[in-house]
């Protein structure tokens, strides 16, 4: 029966899809597709009631949060950056030890003067007083960045939605300054970009999240529990 079926969301590529697969792998649970690597869809040999459907990341907080998924891996940035409504929905089962990030604001090296928050809001207002526009923020995580920026006092500013590559964005004259997901800090260094000294937003790390809506079904709680052990 469908109602049987226990669907799990992996990432497609990168090394979250490869972390993630080297936890079934130590769990002896086999995953095979029938038409290759680049298969959309898989198995796990033994299990015929659980398919695995290799998504985006941030695909899979999405359907975790419709139901359309039962249990899945994504990286905390990417449930926190969702909708409420979508939060109150997912719950986080375990958090892993890789994917480790964080979100953080990064400005050009050359503004010397700026070092924090707090400089930065000086900024903020200056811009629109002197050049009658708002401060743009480069991102793709338009609700934690404007939460975060708002809890600080600075309120001057415009998002920018940023679909790629967002370190380029201050030096395109796109916007004047970045939120963007980092492990090292070394991209945003070679691009030119400081993090401020209290700019952290959040930290992050892979995560294991089960949908509220498909918590009575006796299989999950049997397979989060195998893949939860050390």
């Amino acid at each position: 029966m469908i109602n049987d079926i226990i669907n799990v969301g992996i990432p497609s590529k990168g090394r979250l899809r490869k972390d993630v697969l080297n936890i079934f792998k130590k769990k002896k649970l086999r995953l095979f597709s029938e038409r290759g690597e680049r298969d959309l869809l898989a198995s796990i040999k033994g299990k015929k009631n659980i398919k695995i459907i290799y998504l985006h990341a941030r695909e899979i907080i999405q359907r975790l949060g419709e139901g359309s998924l039962d249990f899945g891996f994504s990286g905390f940035d990417l449930l926190k950056e969702s909708e409420i409504n979508i939060q109150n929905k997912i719950s986080v089962s375990k958090k892993y030890n890789f994917g480790k990030a964080k979100l953080v604001v990064a400005i050009p090296d050359e503004w010397i003067d700026v070092q924090t928050i707090a400089d930065l809001e000086e900024i903020a207002f200056e811009f629109k007083d002197k050049k009658k526009k708002r401060l743009r923020v480069a991102t793709k995580y338009p609700n934690l960045t404007r939460e975060f920026l708002f809890s600080k006092g600075v309120t001057q500013f415009k998002i920018v939605s940023s679909l790629g590559a967002t370190e380029a964005y201050p030096f395109t004259e796109s916007s004047e300054i970045i939120t963007d997901i980092t492990s090292t800090g070394e991209t945003l260094k070679a691009n030119n970009l400081r993090i401020l000294k209290d700019g952290e937003i959040l930290k992050s790390e892979a995560c294991m999240m089960v949908s509220r809506l498909s918590v009575k079904k006796k299989a999950l709680k049997s397979l989060t529990k195998l893949l939860s052990k050390d």
